[in-house]
């Protein structure tokens, strides 16, 4: 699938920087491309939509972590599979500055059963699919995960 499908946008991350009430991260990911591709990648090989324990996300760096200019690669995977839903191109700054956000949102507000970000893939049909996550992996470009700036929920071993 191609990556120019996709638009990315997010919100309550602004917080973070002015002091604001803690507000949950979330991202909304539109997709505008054809239908039943995304649908089916989406669901299980029964066809019930996949669930929050089902699906990854990660981020992968085209370049050095310390360039302001980097880029990546966003994706969220089927964890059972390991096949890619989704994958779109973002700038470093971006992403590191949301996974900041919901880093700080988890240890100030999110209860232990809630996720510390949202994720929500919308079609242009108007079908949508919202994922609560806690996790967020960062790799360089040479596929080494980031610990640092990666969102790894506290008791989790990778």
């Amino acid at each position: 699938m191609r990556r120019d499908y996709f638009e990315l946008d997010v919100e309550h991350i602004d917080w973070v920087e002015t002091d604001e009430p803690p507000e949950k991260p979330s991202v909304r990911i539109d997709f505008h491309g054809p239908e039943g591709m995304l649908t089916d990648r989406l669901t299980d090989a029964e066809g019930k939509p996949l669930d929050d324990g089902e699906t990854d996300v990660a981020y992968r760096l085209q370049g050095d972590v310390t360039d302001p200019d980097a880029t990546g690669v966003v994706s969220v995977t089927n964890r059972i599979t390991g096949d890619f839903v989704l994958e779109l191109n973002e700038d470093a700054d971006d992403v590191l500055r949301f996974i900041r956000a919901a880093r700080e949102y988890g240890e100030s507000a999110a209860d232990g059963e809630d996720g510390q970000y949202r994720v929500e893939i919308r079609t242009d049909d108007g079908d949508t699919v919202v994922y609560e996550k806690r996790t967020f992996l960062v790799y360089d470009a040479d596929g080494n995960l980031l610990r640092g700036h990666s969102l790894i929920p506290s008791g989790v071993e990778l």
